[in-house]
């Protein structure tokens, strides 16, 4: 049986990514702060502590990783003025996405054999903003950066790629508007960045790249009429 660990698995994406992987018939443990509702195995930690990801390492006790998402962290907030901004808020959002990505995959790198990949969640909020993420649209630059730099460091052994997703929601009423604004006509969900995982896994020819799962509105012009 394949083996994936999913950080972040209690959120939205966590959840349905930990959920396609299971349906597969992968066994899946979530790294998160809380339990989650997936059916995978709950691990609690907090991943941008290396003591924490230490020990949850070794909770799991398992002898060998297929697949790493990284996609657990928290934005302290997206509305920020720059003037506003504390170093607290600057630490904790880089931490949480950038270093958690740091050290969980140097934990696991050492449990990958030649089949093995890493998949990093970054966003489209690294190449596009409104502003007041600058934040969160650092962190997320960095997850694209070492991603690429990962791909090199660990090939031939472990592929490394990323997925940067659009707007994401839950089953929650949305404006017509809102899913106009997308060339494929609606926001996208959970279960679209989870065949996008699924993909990567197995994409044997595929490394250091970004999959940008956005529903086109990075490619969009947009002009006020």
């Amino acid at each position: 049986m394949k083996r994936a660990i999913v950080t972040g698995g209690a959120g939205l994406i966590g959840t349905g990514i930990c959920q396609r992987l299971l349906s597969e018939g992968w066994d899946v443990a979530s790294f998160d702060l809380v339990a989650g509702t997936s059916g995978a195995r709950d691990i609690i930690c907090d991943i941008s502590d290396e003591a924490a990801v230490d020990k949850a390492f070794a909770e799991l006790d398992w002898d060998s990783i297929d697949l790493l998402v990284n996609n657990g962290g928290h934005a302290t907030s997206l509305t920020l003025k720059l003037e506003d901004a504390t170093m607290d808020d600057w630490r904790k959002t880089l931490d949480s996405y950038l270093t958690a990505t740091f050290l969980m995959s140097r934990k696991a790198v050492s449990l990958m054999d030649e089949r093995a990949s890493i998949v990093n969640m970054a966003s489209t909020r690294a190449v596009m903003s409104e502003g007041g993420d600058f934040i969160y649209a650092a962190a997320k630059g960095g997850i694209v950066s070492i991603t690429q730099a990962l791909a090199i460091n660990l090939g031939p052994k472990v592929r490394v790629n990323a997925i940067a997703p659009g707007w994401i929601s839950a089953d929650v009423p949305l404006s017509d508007e809102d899913h106009a604004q997308h060339p494929v006509g609606r926001v996208g969900r959970a279960e679209d960045i989870a065949d996008a995982v699924l993909y990567l896994a197995s994409a044997g020819f595929m490394t250091g790249q970004v999959l940008t799962i956005d529903g086109g509105m990075t490619r969009k012009m947009i002009y006020v009429d």
